[in-house]
């Protein structure tokens, strides 16, 4: 169990860490800072797309256990969850343009 644990916190920090590192590398040669950039550039697009994936994830499990509870109450359900989605995509994809912002003072 401890391997399969370490394995997922291994995968994680690749997942958040890897694009901040390689754009690090590739920018080593510029200023000081860029390295630092670069990684927050990664750190911001790993934790724009886990954040939001968990809580979309999460919000369509409730949703759907909720119609599955009282299926007359789908169109009531519906509404709201499309909005809370949008919302939480919108997040992500702000976290993808403070990335994208970042990546730009690199190198």
């Amino acid at each position: 169990m401890r391997n399969k644990a370490k394995w997922m916190l291994g995968t994680l920090a690749m997942t958040i860490l890897g694009p901040g590192v390689a754009m690090a590398q590739q920018g080593a040669g510029g200023g000081g800072n860029d390295g630092l950039i670069a990684i927050g550039a990664g750190i911001a697009i790993g934790v724009a797309a886990i954040g939001p994936g968990l809580g979309q994830g999460r919000a369509v499990a409730a949703a759907m256990e909720s119609i599955g509870r009282n299926p007359n109450a789908a169109d009531r359900v519906q509404t709201p969850l499309i909005i809370g989605l949008a919302f939480m995509e919108a997040l992500a994809i702000y976290g993808l343009v403070i990335a994208y912002f970042l990546q730009s003072k690199v190198g």
